[in-house]
């Protein structure tokens, strides 16, 4: 037997011997954030194993809706409010009332408790500050549709991100809310085409693009940027919009028919703990959505973020029905159609 043959058979084996209950879960979030939950959640409970999936948001409601009549995940970890709305009405999640649902803000969660909320997470500006400085970087969100930033601006891809989705469907809600109708928020979209270099597939490439200065603006979540900068040394600076702030919810919830329902509670109730909303917060840099968490437990730059975020105002019914219409028609009628002009 060769050196890898015995290899393999070893790894065989140890496969065969491991009894422990597989609990699949669908989730947006990094290696980084699901590594470490992962580790802590299976010290606590060791008959488990937690495998994750990690799809964009949309891609998870597509493929939980493909697989409703046969479910292969547990548990969907990571999404924006209106995806897991608009789940809810079709069937796709299964209700629970943990002992903790209080502490979760009544626009935070589901009112028959298909979801809660695990964090809030600002949608904010960011700039490579190799690039720029700080007097010629965008202070709102009128400033990313000014010819100065023509080819300099590179977005992830909303298709298949919630997180894009969302920045874009709070920018209609908003001109509907100004002006009556979503006209002025369609020009300001057809205007960030235009200086748009590139529409990345992944985040990935977003985080890699921004550091080769291959494009110098983005939008995208605080959480994420503000990590290129302390965890991979990218100079990527946050900008809080003047005019407002998506404060997005980004919630947890069991799927229906989940092949491991208790196993899924389990996970739910652990990732919504005060303590590991504590670790998220200082080692992964989430805003908890519980208001039972003392102010001063929280690391300082969410208490100074808290107090600088000037929250947009979100719709969550309007969102939740109009905003797959709103991206078809993006797709269709503006991606790509106003680059160079």
């Amino acid at each position: 037997m060769t050196r890898w043959s015995a290899a393999f058979a070893l790894l065989l084996a140890a496969c065969a011997t491991d009894t422990r209950t597989v609990v699949t879960v669908y989730t947006p979030h990094g290696t980084e954030l699901m590594a470490d939950v992962k580790a802590r959640f299976e010290r606590l409970r060791p008959e488990l194993d937690i495998q994750w999936v990690e799809l964009g948001s949309q891609a998870i409601l597509e493929r939980v809706r493909a697989e409703h009549n046969a479910p292969k995940a547990d548990v969907w970890f990571g999404a924006p409010s209106d995806l897991f709305d608009r789940a809810a009405v079709e069937g796709l999640l299964a209700d629970y009332s943990p002992s903790w649902a209080s502490a979760i803000p009544a626009d935070a969660k589901d009112t028959a408790g298909f979801w809660y909320g695990t964090y809030l997470t600002p949608e904010v500006i960011g700039y490579n500050t190799a690039a720029l400085k700080p007097g010629e970087a965008p202070r709102d969100w009128a400033d990313l549709a000014e010819p100065r930033f023509k080819g300099r601006l590179v977005l992830r891809d909303p298709v298949p991100s919630g997180t894009m989705r969302a920045i874009f469907g709070a920018m209609l809600q908003r001109s509907m809310t100004q002006t009556g109708s979503t006209e002025a928020g369609w020009r300001w979209l057809e205007r960030v085409d235009a200086n748009v270099r590139e529409y990345t597939a992944s985040p990935t490439l977003l985080y890699q693009q921004l550091g080769r200065r291959d494009g110098v603006v983005t939008m995208y979540t605080m959480p994420d940027l503000a990590t290129l900068q302390v965890r991979q040394n990218i100079p990527v600076k946050v900008v809080i919009p003047l005019s407002g702030t998506p404060l997005l919810v980004d919630g947890v919830a069991i799927v229906a028919g989940a092949p491991h329902g208790d196993a899924a509670r389990a996970f739910v109730d652990f990732v919504t703990s005060r303590d590991i909303l504590l670790v998220a917060a200082r080692d992964h840099l989430r805003i908890p959505a519980r208001n039972d968490i003392p102010a001063d437990s929280l690391p300082r730059w969410i208490r100074d973020a808290q107090r600088e975020i000037v929250p947009m105002a979100i719709d969550r019914r309007l969102m939740a029905d109009s905003l797959a219409s709103w991206m078809a028609q993006w797709d269709t009628r503006v991606r790509g159609h106003f680059k160079g002009k």
